[in-house]
């Protein structure tokens, strides 16, 4: 495969060094102060792609790019966002501003749907490290060389992995624990890898994790999934990295394994699907024989209009993506920010679907990715004179629940499952037990011990490899 595009150099800024971009002159001051004094709470990465190509400078604080990407004041109460900020740039207490930092956090709900309660395996009766596994057929696995990523979101769910709460990381070091768990789980069919960003990696990096999956013994693995954003943040790691052709014949090497190689790629607005690279980026993919799925959750200030919804599948479509899932913002990190209400978020959803053909119309949503399973909404309907949401599992923890029809009460201010209750004077809904409650943060099991220096010193050498990499080669 032979690339067509000039390389460009992969240059990546935080909150250390924002300041050195030609951009940010171009913020206000009380923006520039939002950013060094929020980025303490919540992760803040950008790179020079995200800013030359996908933001429109000429329209912040209101670009959605923007949005996506740089912290706002009003991602923190005003008077968390009072005190941060007397401690940052008064005070100037690294002591105090950890300890203050810390007690935000645990307020945003850091590993919402039991992730670290209920989802994590055992094998031998000893939790494994980097695994989750909350429905039958599907593993999530988090490499530690992944866990970062070419840009970070605001919204993310997974922040906690990238702001040094380490206790509440998932990663593991290499695959050997995933493959010995896989053996004894011959049901498991899909491997999720996941982050951070596992195409952070090098090709290299990543086949070390990937390639092991392609054994014979492990013949019921029918697919290996990426979850990624590079497609949007960073679409030069499919075109332009010194490794791209080697990353695009790792993809093919899966295929040819019988297997089907699947690329879960997070879009959240149509603009990152709009430059000549990112398209360029999704024709590549695809012409390596693996699948490319577009999915996203619906988020205030980011992507309310169903008309970008509607350009974003039918450009993936036009390009041989798969629209898959319109995610509901879950209740974690500055949700209060993002959240919509079901209601509007089911609104968006059906004005976007009916403007599309059939071959968009593989998406799901609104999708909830609650502590029971995937909820989607399937309408807004009157059924014996009450108005009701008409819902049901996509996925579930017991899959006995999976595509069973049931029924809240309307409720045009609920923004998550939770706020639902049931409709027609029912008690309860017919998955509610006394343990379905979903764990409070207070209540997560701490179950590893923090990170191992020598862990962290391969995240750190394998990301600096991937930059150095990245820039030598172009």
């Amino acid at each position: 495969m032979n690339t067509t595009v000039q390389a460009a150099r992969f240059k990546p800024y935080t909150r250390q060094t924002i300041t050195q971009s030609p951009y940010w002159s171009r913020l206000t001051p009380a923006l520039q102060e939002a950013v060094q004094v929020v980025s303490r709470v919540l992760p803040f990465r950008t790179n020079d792609y995200v800013m030359n190509e996908l933001i429109n400078w000429d329209n912040i604080p209101d670009d959605p790019i923007y949005r996506l990407v740089f912290p706002h004041a009003d991602m923190l109460s005003p008077q968390e966002y009072a005190s941060l900020r007397d401690l940052v740039l008064v005070q100037q207490d690294e002591a105090a501003i950890e300890r203050e930092v810390h007690q935000i956090r645990l307020r945003m709900n850091p590993h919402p749907a039991g992730q670290m309660t209920h989802n994590v395996p055992t094998m031998n009766g000893v939790p494994v490290r980097g695994l989750q596994h909350k429905y039958k057929q599907t593993v999530l696995f988090f490499p530690s060389a992944g866990q970062t990523c070419h840009a970070y979101c605001t919204f993310c769910f997974r922040w906690p992995q990238f702001v040094g709460m380490d206790d509440l990381k998932f990663d593991a070091k290499e695959s050997r624990e995933l493959v010995r768990y896989l053996m004894l789980h011959p049901e498991v069919t899909d491997v999720l890898i996941t982050g951070g960003d596992p195409l952070i990696m090098t090709t290299r990096a990543l086949a070390g994790y990937i390639e092991p999956l392609l054994v014979p013994e492990l013949s019921h693995i029918q697919n290996i999934r990426i979850g990624t954003k590079s497609v949007s943040y960073w679409p030069q790691r499919f075109v332009t990295d010194r490794d791209a052709d080697d990353l695009l014949t790792l993809f093919s090497k899966v295929v040819a394994a019988g297997k089907n190689m699947a690329i879960m790629g997070h879009y959240n607005h149509p603009a990152e699907l709009r430059p000549a690279i990112a398209q360029q980026a999704v024709r590549r993919i695809v012409g390596s024989g693996a699948t490319l799925r577009m999915q996203a959750p619906l988020i205030r200030h980011i992507n309310e209009d169903p008309n970008g919804w509607a350009e974003l599948w039918t450009t993936g479509v036009r390009l041989g993506a798969i629209p898959y899932y319109m995610f509901v913002e879950r209740d974690t990190g500055p949700s209060s920010y993002f959240q919509l209400p079901l209601a509007r978020a089911y609104e968006t959803f059906q004005a976007a679907y009916q403007q599309v053909s059939g071959l968009s119309r593989t998406v799901r949503g609104p999708s909830m990715s609650a502590f029971p399973g995937k909820v989607v909404i399937d309408g807004i309907v009157t059924l014996a004179g009450e108005k009701v949401f008409a819902l049901q599992f996509l996925q579930a923890r017991n899959p006995d629940w999976v595509r069973r029809p049931f029924y809240a009460k309307f409720d045009p201010e609920a923004t998550w499952l939770d706020d639902l209750v049931p409709a027609f004077g029912e008690k309860h809904f017919f998955f509610e037990t006394p343990e379905r409650a979903e764990p409070r943060p207070q209540d997560i099991v701490h179950i590893l011990a923090r990170h191992d220096r020598d862990v962290e010193a391969d995240l750190s050498a394998e990301e600096e490899a991937y930059e150095e990499s990245s820039i030598s080669g172009m």
